[in-house]
């Protein structure tokens, strides 16, 4: 059964997307604001998003961001927000989709049924929670704790912490590493990882001269291992 979280802070709109989505035989969850949301996707693990912009604790494209800070479940913006800017920054935070407001429940089935079919020759585990023997990463609240105490990074260290976790046990190449924490323009830069994973590894690792975490593979790039 296809698992469909629906966010919206009308009552009554989510009331008539859970009878009309139950009925079609999808599996429903529901969340009236941001928090919730992200809770609800990080827990219930859905197949695919339907989500308003305008909640009442944040903007749905900070909810976008932070579930694409681990997921790549397929996300459908359902917006009263007609203005080509809106609809760009949705789909630029990491939207699959954009439906506006009034809407026919056939086109939005029809969205839903489309976004669930290319997600499901990804094959990908998404996972927001990633934890260690001595740290854990929330890929969705952006935060790193260790020993129950939040660990401050810098946006870069933790560009470089997101991208390693989510290849987890992967090679990451240098190049590859670079470009997506610093932008093409610095592909060669390569002095950057040295002096950045230092300070991660100063931050995270019990031994940083002796990371069992944040992996060096001299040449090559960096491997993230739990």
């Amino acid at each position: 059964m296809t698992k469909v979280l629906v966010i919206d802070d009308e009552p009554q709109l989510l009331r008539a997307l859970r009878i009309n989505l139950s009925a079609r035989g999808y599996e429903v969850l529901t969340a009236v604001d941001g928090a919730a949301a992200l809770r609800a996707a990080g827990e219930g693990k859905p197949d695919v998003v339907v989500l308003d912009l305008g909640l009442p604790d944040m903007d749905g494209s900070e909810v976008i961001a932070g579930l694409r800070g681990w997921t790549t479940v397929p996300i459908i913006v359902l917006s009263a927000r007609t203005d080509s800017t809106d609809k760009v920054l949705a789909l630029d935070a990491g939207a699959d989709d954009y439906v506006t407001k009034p809407f026919g429940m056939d086109e939005l089935l029809a969205r839903l049924r489309a976004a669930v079919r290319r997600a499901s020759t990804s094959g990908a585990v998404d996972q927001p929670v990633v934890e260690t023997a001595t740290f854990t990463v929330d890929l969705s609240a952006k935060k790193v704790l260790r020993d129950g105490a939040e660990i401050h990074l810098t946006p870069t260290e933790w560009g470089m912490l997101e991208v390693l976790t989510r290849n987890q046990g992967r090679l990451v190449g240098q190049k590859q590493l670079l470009k997506e924490v610093w932008g093409p323009q610095y592909a060669n830069e390569t002095h950057y990882l040295r002096v950045y994973l230092a300070q991660l590894r100063r931050k995270l690792e019990l031994d940083p001269s002796h990371p069992k975490h944040l992996i060096t593979e001299p040449g090559m790039g960096y491997r993230f291992e739990l």
